[in-house]
């Protein structure tokens, strides 16, 4: 009924019952030993605090006993009360604690991960695509109660404003791949690029922009991309429009909920089996069931739809579509 009470919370609900059980009873007994209602109440009050009410000689035998048994069993019901309560602010400051040094040796252990500035809208969505595609991140925000719901969500968070070199190295900016700016300041924006930048040089940092006359300065800053949400839904709504069963297919595809098919990724790299193997040969269609849609080259040039006699190169990133687990043995098969 009132839970273990071996738990801190148990004790609590056992000593609040006690407690209040013993005020009903006492002040009953006595307004049955002569008090009235609010003389009664008044006796249980002085005398479970103990405040004292007098002279013993001013009292009758059936008060002083029922008084003893009042103190007794109600400063025993309330230390109970009072026990649980400070365990349960103990204990709660202390899991804090080590939750907090628990999650900072997590932050440590990241490498190549994405660091997530700002738990708006923007951030939300983000952390959820990101945790769905398994991509470790760490997010940073100034405002507890974002922080919280941060925590909430599963997110490896640190509460701190990231235009701070300290919270960027906190989140360990210097191993990150990737940092996200999503802040609907372009100020900040601006700030934390600039920072970021001077710690990592070869960090890919993302940033949103509110003002188009921002772009310029976020890139300065050393922002590899800009995003601007208003172009990008308008852009989107156009396609709508104009192609609509196109963007359905991307809806779809980028979503992974048609036929589990989604567009992934490759690089090329010296320990992959794939430099020096022409797209034919690769047999990405015939054997692994895939869509080679694009590649892109180490000079940022983009080959569509490429010949079978393409020959990958060290650099070359392969741009193909297809099922996740088809994607996933094309991987082990030329060693990604």
């Amino acid at each position: 009924m009132f839970g273990s009470l071996h738990t801190p919370l148990g004790r609590v609900r056992l000593g609040l019952a006690v407690l209040g059980g013993v005020v009903v009873l006492a002040t009953l007994g006595y307004r049955l030993c002569g008090y009235g209602w609010l003389d009664a109440v008044w006796m249980v009050v002085i005398t479970i605090s103990t405040v004292g009410y007098g002279e013993s000689s001013t009292t009758t035998p059936a008060v002083q006993a029922l008084s003893v048994v009042v103190i007794l069993v109600g400063i025993s019901a309330a230390s109970v009360t009072f026990s649980g309560v400070l365990q349960v602010m103990v204990e709660g400051e202390i899991q804090k604690v080590l939750g907090r040094r628990r999650m900072t040796r997590e932050i440590e252990q990241l490498r190549n991960h994405v660091i997530i500035c700002g738990y708006g809208r923007t951030g939300h969505h983000l952390s959820e695509g990101l945790s769905h595609s398994r991509v470790p991140f760490v997010v940073i925000d100034s405002v507890p109660e974002n922080v919280a719901e941060a925590r909430e969500d599963g997110c490896l968070c640190i509460l701190g404003n990231a235009t701070e070199e300290q919270v960027l190295r906190d989140a360990g900016v210097d191993r990150a791949s990737f940092l996200m700016s999503t802040l609907p300041s372009d100020a900040e924006n601006v700030f934390i690029t600039l920072t970021a930048r001077n710690m990592n040089l070869d960090l890919e940092i993302i940033c949103r922009a509110e003002q188009a006359s921002t772009e310029s300065k976020l890139r300065q800053a050393g922002a590899n991309r800009v995003l601007m949400p208003t172009i990008v839904a308008a852009r989107q709504m156009v396609t709508m429009i104009t192609r609509p069963s196109t963007y359905d297919l991307m809806e779809l595809v980028a979503e992974s909920k048609f036929l589990d098919v989604q567009l992934d990724e490759f690089l090329v790299t010296d320990n992959t089996r794939l430099v020096g193997v022409t797209v034919a040969a690769s047999e990405a269609h015939r054997r692994h069931r895939l869509l080679v849609v694009a590649i892109k080259k180490a000079n940022h040039e983009m080959v569509f739809n490429p010949d079978a006699d393409y020959c990958f190169a060290t650099g070359d990133t392969l741009i193909m579509m297809g099922r996740e687990q088809d994607i996933a043995k094309f991987r082990d098969f030329f060693g990604a």
